[in-house]
């Protein structure tokens, strides 16, 4: 017999994607199967497995081990003990950054019992896109095993993962949630727009004021590219974006940009439409204007950074946010390129 002790991190789930998880290689049928036989109880009880597990709830396995153990084979070998036996910022050397983002490690803004802000350097990704990669994810799990915050064993049950995602060469604040119930509220929260995210931009043109702007995105997944017109369409989904001018010269402008709605490349897309492409975006921008900067200033990527996230008053379990402000200061060469713009 296996006992699995539910802790406030896993706490939340349903009990048949909390087994799931642990016995992560067993059919669906099997898994109820062996509740319907008893063989798998909650709390000394028959299970249906629809049940919400809470901290302190007890789940028996009574299987042979040879039975978890199969059960169990996808687990990677190592995964946690990797990134337990080294520290996040000395990953070893075939998953470290990328050249571009060498030297640069994610700090972080905040941390409490069930979320942690991260401030996100251009050229990490917020997520995996093949299995060799090195992304947020993976700093987040090692520095929660390093500080003590998860154990290995934790990590049968629940992976902390991040809330939102900003492409690879966008900086800025990244939301991830440290407990199954604050990744929860914390996705809902987003979901429902309550928290006001605010970026800063460097944009191609002089521009002066803010603007209000309305329109309609649709996504071509085969190209991983965006359109924005004002027309509705079967395929496309409406958007808002709100932006203001906070510095300028020479033919650049450094803007703040409110996301009202949080489409893929919304921003970069958005502004592009109305004439004002963000400096360095290789999809979106000025193919010659970003050539003649990657060749004067070194850009090679959009100038995009996620500074600002304002929390509104609410209740809930991560009502002690109410209020909040939490800021992340664009890179100093946002200014510096407006100084020495020509």
């Amino acid at each position: 017999m296996r006992q699995i002790k539910v802790t406030p991190r896993e706490a939340g789930q349903r009990l048949d994607k909390l087994l799931g998880r642990y016995l992560n290689e067993a059919p669906k049928n099997f898994l109820y199967k062996m509740m319907r036989k008893k063989n798998i109880t909650l709390n000394g009880k028959r299970a249906q497995g629809n049940e919400i597990v809470q901290s302190g709830d007890e789940v028996c396995l009574y299987l042979a081990e040879e039975t978890i153990e199969k059960f169990r084979s996808a687990v990677a070998p190592g995964e946690s003990d990797r990134f337990s036996e080294k520290s996040w910022k000395r990953l070893p050397k075939e998953r470290q950054l990328p050249n571009d983002a060498q030297g640069q490690l994610p700090d972080i803004i905040y941390e409490d019992e069930h979320i942690l802000l991260f401030d996100k350097p251009a050229g990490l990704l917020s997520q995996k896109a093949r299995p060799q990669d090195v992304s947020l994810v993976e700093y987040l799990t090692a520095y929660l095993l390093d500080s003590g915050a998860i154990t290995p064993k934790e990590l049968e049950l629940f992976h902390p993962a991040i809330c939102n995602r900003l492409d690879r060469n966008t900086s800025g604040i990244v939301i991830a949630g440290k407990t199954l119930t604050g990744l929860q509220e914390m996705s809902r929260l987003l979901k429902e727009r309550t928290v006001r995210k605010y970026y800063r931009c460097v944009v191609v043109g002089k521009v002066e004021g803010g603007r209000y702007l309305k329109g309609y995105l649709r996504k071509d997944e085969a190209g991983n590219i965006v359109a924005v017109t004002q027309k509705d369409g079967s395929d496309s989904l409406p958007i808002e974006t709100e932006y203001r001018a906070v510095a300028s010269h020479n033919g650049l402008t450094l803007l703040e940009v409110h996301l009202i709605t949080g489409r893929s490349h919304q921003i970069r897309a958005h502004l592009a439409s109305v004439g004002h492409p963000i400096l360095g975006d290789p999809k979106y921008g000025n193919a010659g204007i970003n050539r003649r900067y990657k060749a004067s200033h070194g850009v090679n990527a959009q100038l995009l950074h996620a500074c600002r996230l304002e929390f509104p008053q609410m209740e809930g379990m991560l009502s002690y946010l109410s209020g909040r402000v939490f800021i992340a200061p664009e890179p100093e060469a946002f200014h510096k390129l407006l100084e020495e713009s020509e």
